[in-house]
């Protein structure tokens, strides 16, 4: 029988020192030996966001013992591994390093290829993971530092479809928590809060929404958010705008994604509709009904990772590297960090007020 291939991914392009190893089954199909995330909120959590300085230090104190700790959940011995996957970027260029370098250093004390991955691919690719799911599929990013829809081709073929031209949805989110006196990370609590709230109570903008194609804008949303919090006395009224905002939210991705699957169906001549959402606003559960649902409406298949895969980690970046190292695609040990490195490199850069769309 033959060794299946034992790939170790490290990911620490933010504020989650990650370390995972992955093989395969019979069948091609990743399998997950280990997947261990530290996160960082006691260090930031005083600041109300990642200070790239204290997260760098965080990575360098933990990410030995991260790495030993995956190794000793997986039943593997470092004699095994077959090759390092490591998050070269985007992301902050401070912390990617400290990722970056662990990698390339690990690969070359024991002699085997080094692999670097784009943090946007693991995530396009992470559904992958526990499942035997085909290209091509439409896909969304909505996370803390991203948020555009891909028209999947396969591994290393991408077309941006959309993407925000100011603020990511997460980066939406965290913001509007604060300004609502959640503690940091606050993002994920804004689902509590609206829960208890009116959605109905304030009349909140949808940036470009009947223009720029699925490109989307949460700026002036945002600004929205924070006048109307000056102004706000009760506890409840917090709970109102929570669900106000989200479901403004949701307003906003059900009519981009209708728009993203015009788009997608378009380029591609479909036997089968796939739409994958991964990031971590994808564990919002309101935001995933309503995608849900809509697939259902446009007879789509909706594919989520798990809600541990939805976010940062480093089984997404070591199954990227398990589909590279089959195709022998391998990387120098002088590769450098990138904090901005888009899938599709064909694609404009969009950003700011003074974006024609």
């Amino acid at each position: 029988m033959n060794k299946k291939p034992l790939i170790l991914g490290i990911e620490t392009s933010c504020d989650e020192t990650a370390a995972s190893l992955i093989s395969e089954n019979d069948q091609g199909i990743p399998i997950i030996l280990s997947n261990v995330i530290s996160s960082q909120t006691e260090v930031h959590k005083n600041f109300g966001g990642v200070v790239p300085e204290l997260a760098a230090r965080s990575h360098l104190e933990k990410i030995d013992w991260i790495v030993q700790k995956a190794l000793d959940e997986s039943g593997k011995k470092i004699e095994e591994i077959d090759a390092v996957a490591a998050t070269a970027g985007p992301g902050l260029v401070v912390c990617l390093s400290v990722g970056l370098s662990f990698g390339k250093t690990f690969a070359n004390l024991i002699k085997k290829p080094f692999i670097a991955v784009n943090h946007l691919e693991g995530h396009a690719l992470s559904p992958r993971l526990n499942s035997g799911l085909d290209y091509p599929y439409l896909f969304l990013l909505i996370s803390g530092g991203h948020s555009q829809f891909l028209n999947v081709q396969g591994l290393g073929d991408y077309k941006r479809l959309g993407t925000t031209i100011d603020d990511a949805l997460g980066e939406a989110f965290d913001k509007t928590a604060k300004l609502l006196g959640i503690e940091f990370p606050g993002g994920p609590k804004i689902e509590v809060f609206a829960d208890k709230g009116n959605p109905e109570r304030y009349e909140l903008p949808k940036p470009i929404i009947n223009r720029g194609g699925c490109n989307l804008s949460f700026a002036g949303l945002k600004t929205a958010v924070l006048k109307i919090s000056k102004k706000i006395k009760t506890q409840q009224e917090k709970f109102d705008l929570a669900a106000s905002f989200q479901k403004t939210i949701i307003e906003i991705l059900y009519k981009k994604t209708k728009t993203a699957f015009l788009e997608f169906e378009k380029q591609n001549n479909l036997k089968k509709k796939i739409f994958v959402v991964a990031g971590g606003v994808a564990a919002n559960k309101e935001i995933r009904s309503m995608l849900i649902n809509l697939c259902k409406e446009k007879s789509y298949e909706s594919i989520f990772p798990p809600i541990e895969l939805c976010g940062d980690n480093a089984a997404m970046i070591g199954m990227v590297g398990l589909e590279k190292f089959k195709l022998k695609q391998f990387n120098h040990l002088d590769y450098p960090a990138k904090p901005r490195w888009p899938l599709d490199e064909n694609a404009n850069f969009l950003k700011g007020a003074g974006v024609k769309l």
